[in-house]
């Protein structure tokens, strides 16, 4: 899955924007200004995505171009390597994993708020 299609992929989800927070080559994706994705136009084969800590040991554990995200917290972010083995529908559903997670995170009173962001399952 190349960059422009992640970056489209990220922005069908209700709510998300993206910015470059960090620096003018890394696309960081948020929603209701929580992060659920990043990208670098500089290594564009890599999207990197919140899991749940056991799901995203077991991921690490099964799939070779699935490692701990570099600079982010090794318990819930992993780096998708995502050529040439991950297919294109496994890494759509890593991102929507990543979205519908920060959203469980966020307070009830937010997401009542905004209730277009619970449409999107893992």
């Amino acid at each position: 899955m190349n960059i422009e299609a992640v970056r489209e992929y990220c922005l069908t989800l209700p709510l998300a924007e993206e910015c470059l927070p960090f620096d003018d080559t890394t696309l960081v994706f948020k929603v209701l200004g929580k992060m659920f994705a990043v990208v670098s136009m500089l290594r564009p084969d890599v999207v990197i995505v919140k899991c749940e800590p056991e799901l995203a040991i077991e991921l690490r554990e099964r799939y070779a171009d699935i490692e701990a995200a570099w600079h982010f917290n090794k318990r819930h972010w992993n780096e998708l390597h995502t050529e040439p083995h991950l297919r294109d529908s496994f890494v759509c559903e890593q991102i929507r994993g990543s979205y519908a997670a920060v959203i469980a995170m966020m307070p009830r009173r937010v997401v009542a708020a905004h209730p277009q962001v619970l449409t999107v399952q893992r």
